[in-house]
């Protein structure tokens, strides 16, 4: 008698084994479903980790407990805020400070760091809380997502180092920022709880504030806006770098590629940013014009700061003269660091694409800097998410155009600061019907998911090709 033939007449120890199937069955279909993307298409479960933390806080902003007044609030408007939050864009539809109780901004806070640990990073995580293990296409994705910082049996290690980094950047800022809080007059918890959503907020740049009259108040007081910028640029430069930085401190020898090229770009974007928003407001009744040499060379620099992903202003975005708009937009397309906080292309992509350029100019076959040669898998994946990033922009732009009937430039400065994540804003966001509302929201989640997975997908997707086609050179130009 075979054994299924015995289990099959043997009733009762089939019902031992019934009941703990019948009541696991869920969870284990679960883990292996999570198992199953983790191991096969990585960047299909980053996009089910961002859709499923968006649907929950969603869920809990339309709460009755979320809202001041204790309303349900309308799904276009949570749903939108949810995006927001865990796209750590900061973009808003309804005011942070006045629409939602401390419970509905406690979630906003907890979407924030949850969005800031990076689309990759989340999966990974994900993947290890369900299945309790990282297959080696999982190991490769997150490895992916922190840019070859270890080995693959280091993976999990580097995954906890990646969130106690975050929590002990967020809570310096917090420690930082806390006194003056009190010294402003606010209570004992009120402080903390301010000091300790700006740091979130800034690290993971998200641009959410507690106030609701933003961070304006403070335009002069450095105390405030000196942490804020440190949070913004720490959280730019991304995962890759800090754990190189954490490892080799400040000896240049020994960084990556990666964080040379992203350190290097990031003070050159901040340095000129800085010095055309000046040379553009410097005289502008409406923004600067009537300050202090030294609050407007502060503001100048806390502009490009934020431009870059920040998302916290200090000046009306709609009273800066058009060529700081476009400034503004351009800043904000470039965005930060590879596997950061930050939106945009990445300060990377566009290094790669200027290192093209100049070796094309020069005649050059390949693509050096520092010593080393660029793939031309690297460069073909910079084109692809620059082209994705200007189609995703212009569609959106069409769209937001046809539904709102604004102005060019005040659409398509919400559309780059939606895509980039930034959450800059002429406003236009609480002025658009629910269908404009949605465009953005589905534009901020392609712009903080889209470009990652897709570099990440064309990274892991290098087949092996048995023949090659005569080649033939088509005219350019």
């Amino acid at each position: 008698m075979t054994q299924s033939q015995s289990r099959s007449q043997d009733p009762a120890s089939w019902q031992t084994v019934q009941p703990e199937r019948g009541g696991l069955w869920i969870f284990t279909g679960l883990r292996d479903f999570i198992d199953n993307i983790a191991n096969t298409t990585p960047a299909r479960l980053a996009l089910t980790a961002y859709v499923f933390a968006i649907l929950l806080f969603t869920g809990l902003l339309s709460l009755p407990a979320a809202s001041a007044d204790g309303s349900v609030t309308p799904i276009h408007q949570a749903l939108f805020t949810a995006v927001s939050s865990v796209c750590v864009t900061g973009l808003t539809v309804v005011s942070t400070a006045t629409h939602w109780t401390f419970f509905g901004q406690l979630v906003i806070l907890l979407g924030i760091f949850v969005g800031g640990l990076g689309a990759l990073t989340l999966a990974s995580l994900l993947a290890l809380m369900v299945s309790k293990r990282l297959g080696v296409r999982g190991k490769l994705i997150a490895q992916e997502a922190l840019n070859n910082a270890g080995r693959l049996g280091e993976v999990g290690t580097l995954l906890r180092i990646v969130i106690s980094t975050s929590v002990t950047i967020e809570a310096i800022l917090a420690v930082a920022m806390i006194p003056r809080f009190l010294t402003l007059g606010e209570d004992f918890w009120q402080a903390v709880w301010h000091g300790a959503f700006y740091s979130i907020s800034s690290f993971n740049n998200a641009g959410f504030t507690p106030h609701s009259d933003g961070i304006v108040p403070y335009e002069a007081d450095l105390w405030i806006l000196v942490p804020l910028m440190l949070g913004v640029f720490l959280g730019s430069l991304g995962f890759p770098v800090m754990l190189v930085l954490r490892k080799h401190g400040l000896n240049w020898k020994k960084w990556s590629l990666h964080t040379k090229l992203t350190i290097q770009v990031s003070l050159i974007l901040l340095v000129a940013g800085a010095v055309l928003w000046a040379l553009m407001e410097w005289d502008n009744t409406n923004t600067i014009a009537n300050m202090s040499f030294g609050d407007k060379i502060t503001h100048s620099i806390f502009a490009s700061v934020m431009t870059r992903s920040g998302g916290f202003n200090l000046v009306d975005q709609s009273h800066m003269d058009s060529t700081t708009r476009l400034l503004s937009d351009a800043l904000m397309f470039a965005g930060g660091g590879s596997a950061s906080t930050a939106g945009g292309i990445k300060v990377t992509t566009i290094a790669v694409m200027f290192l093209a350029i100049v070796a094309e100019a020069r005649g050059d076959d390949d693509v050096k800097v520092y010593g080393r040669t660029i793939p031309e898998g690297t460069m073909r994946v910079a084109i692809s998410v620059i082209v994705a990033g200007a189609t995703l922009v212009c569609a959106s732009a069409f769209l937001l155009l046809a539904i709102s009937g604004a102005s060019l430039d005040r659409v398509l400065f919400e559309t780059i600061s939606a895509f980039a994540t930034v959450g800059l804003s002429t406003n236009l966001s609480a002025e658009l019907p629910p269908s404009g509302v949605y465009v953005l929201a589905i534009l901020m989640f392609a712009g903080r998911i889209g470009t990652i997975t897709l570099a990440s997908a064309l990274a892991l997707r290098q087949r092996r090709q048995l023949f090659h086609y005569p080649e033939e050179r088509p005219i350019i130009g």
